[in-house]
């Protein structure tokens, strides 16, 4: 029985990164053994164990044999005469099949140490092309470390998007590897990767289709809309926004998407296209909630938030409203920052001031000054009629907090 180090904790050791969690191979071993040693199962899908001390993961050496479409369409073979050059060789990535021994030597059988120096994501074998969620996996590793994709690596790519291959990912795995790809220092390599295989308009037709799609020159510096969402996100990543806020930035534009050609380089209407495409998508690919809802708030009302410097007080009021500002003010921080780095997300315009956006956040710290139950206490002592009492209530608060509005910004 020999234990190694392999996999993410390796790369990103031999990288000077942090190593969030070590992963281990098992050789020599079996179920059996590793559970008399105290080691505890927890993998479904093949043999995989908790230590008992570190509670790290042990996983035995194992190959795998294709069976059927999907990331799931494996057959595991795990026993003690699997080697760890075989158990490697099953791998994505070059850098991703670098193990280290318990003395600390460098395991290196596919050259993936090299591949770190130069920066390439290159496969390791022809089965790369079985698991479609690799070409996720490759486009997010592109993302996280700016590294290049091997031109046959993106060839394979290509022929897993053409082949329907990349039609067989499971909607959670797709939502899991943007997630985690939009949470990286340049989400927008991703989107580019993915582009250049061709399996962005296979898994996130929507974003694919701003590619190419022009706005007036005058308030897009950049004119394509596809850049200019990649613009977007990449600024929310340089805030270190959150996920939501993230999605949000991503997908504000969709509508845009859809402008019949002979409307460009105008795009009226967008936002309410924008507001079925973000529900479709986030159907399709099983998107959380929270993520959703801020993702459609920003795509119905971010040109609103732009102008809110015409805004009347009673139109301000009601858009407080419609994105629930008062019940969930900290998603509303959020709606702004997501509006913010639409704006932000054009050339030139990463440092300039958003007035937009304190403006708002001064007209809400002014309507939230209303005490409604004061109101609600005051109405209920002269309104004898209790169905009519609710309306009067509704009214009353409204016409406070717009006056209020007024009070503070004009």
């Amino acid at each position: 029985m020999k234990t190694y180090l392999v996999g993410g904790s390796v790369r990103d050791e031999l990288l000077s990164l942090p190593v969030k969690d070590h992963d281990y191979v098992v050789v020599g071993s079996t179920p059996e053994e590793m559970a008399r040693l105290g080691y505890r199962p927890v993998g479904k899908d093949f043999p995989v164990f908790l230590h008992p001390q570190s509670h790290e993961q042990y996983a035995l050496a194992r190959t795998e044999r294709k069976i059927s479409r999907g990331y799931k369409g494996f057959e595991v073979y795990a026993a003690p005469e699997v080697t760890l050059q075989e158990d490697l060789a099953r791998r994505d990535l070059t850098i991703n099949a670098i193990a280290k021994d318990q003395d600390g030597n460098i395991i290196d059988p596919f050259n993936g140490v090299a591949d770190l120096e130069a920066g390439l994501l290159r496969h390791v074998s022809p089965a790369f092309s079985e698991d479609p969620v690799r070409v996720l996996r490759t486009a997010r590793f592109a993302a996280r470390f700016g590294f290049r994709i091997a031109p046959e690596t993106l060839a394979l790519m290509n022929d897993m998007v053409h082949n329907g291959e990349v039609d067989a990912l499971v909607p959670e795995r797709v939502w899991q590897e943007f997630a985690r790809g939009l949470m990286e220092h340049k989400p927008s390599r991703m989107f580019y990767a993915l582009r250049e295989c061709g399996a962005l308009t296979r898994i996130m037709p929507e974003v694919d289709a701003l590619f190419g799609v022009p706005q007036p020159a005058q308030h897009h510096p950049e004119i394509d809309t596809g850049l200019h969402s990649m613009l977007v996100i990449d600024y929310a990543a340089s805030q270190n926004y959150s996920l939501p806020v993230r999605f949000a930035a991503l997908t504000h534009d969709l509508g845009k998407g859809t402008t019949p050609p002979q409307e460009w380089p105008r795009h009226i209407g967008h936002e309410a296209r924008s507001v079925q495409l973000v529900k479709d998508l986030s159907e399709r690919i099983r998107t959380p909630n929270d993520e959703r809802d801020l993702a459609l708030l920003a795509a119905r009302y971010h040109g609103d938030v732009h102008r809110a410097a015409e805004l009347r007080p009673t139109t301000i009021a009601d858009m407080l409203q419609a994105v629930d500002a008062y019940r969930k003010p900290e998603r509303f921080e959020e709606f702004l920052q997501a509006c913010a780095c639409d704006f932000h997300g054009r050339p030139g315009y990463a440092d300039k001031p958003y007035p937009q956006a304190e403006r708002l956040r001064a007209a809400f710290d002014a309507a939230r000054s209303v005490d409604a139950g004061a109101i609600a206490a005051e109405l209920a002592s002269t309104i004898a009629d209790p169905t009519s009492l609710p309306p009067a209530i509704n009214a009353r608060v409204r016409e406070t907090r717009i006056a209020e509005i007024k009070a503070r910004l004009l």
